[in-house]
């Protein structure tokens, strides 16, 4: 039986190292999910810095999108999956919508958040048909100020739900503050 654990925390609280070392300690055969893409310097520098941290025999999976389908893949050669991280791979899905960001009418932002919510239901269905320890990182947005523009609100929105559906659907969860993890769930 698949075991599901999310680590949440804010930017730099130390989640990517603490979801790396749960990983190590569980197997020495472990998937890494990459979601960003280096669209700048900055996250071209962040990606290679997260390159360096972990194992490098560590089998790595660049993409954000339809997840779901190499899970069979990924289970033929890991047993633990390190994904990292949902608030980026929620920003990818949300941008491959060419939406006027600040017109955008109620409908289509749901239209949007349901197309988002989809791929993560069906890439927790189809981990809960493995027996993966998998471990989904992603950022606690709701703790500051309300953004300033509709765009950040949106995203906010969207990837906060997201996150309370995986959290839901995890068998642990942990939050991450200061690198100090705290358990909240499980």
């Amino acid at each position: 039986m698949s075991q599901i654990v999310m680590v949440t925390g804010g930017a730099r609280s130390g989640k990517s190292s603490f979801s790396e070392e749960l990983c190590k300690c569980k197997s020495e055969k472990v998937a890494y999910i990459a979601t960003s893409i280096a669209f700048d310097d900055g996250m071209r520098d962040r990606i290679k810095k997260h390159k360096e941290s972990r194992p490098q025999h560590w089998n790595t999976y660049e993409t954000y999108k339809d997840i779901y389908n190499i899970i069979d893949d990924i289970k033929s050669k890991n047993d633990t999956v390190l994904l990292d991280c949902v608030t980026l791979l929620v920003n990818n899905l949300m941008f491959e919508f060419d939406v006027d960001w600040d017109e955008i009418c109620r409908e289509e932002i749901d239209k949007i958040e349901s197309y988002i919510n989809e791929q993560v239901v069906k890439l927790i269905d189809a981990i809960r048909n493995t027996e993966l320890y998998f471990v989904f990182v992603t950022n606690e947005l709701g703790m500051g100020i309300v953004p300033e523009n509709r765009l950040s609100r949106i995203y906010r929105d969207i990837a906060g739900r997201v996150n309370q559906k995986i959290a839901t659907l995890s068998d642990e969860v942990y939050l991450v503050v200061s690198s100090i993890p705290v358990k909240i769930k499980g």
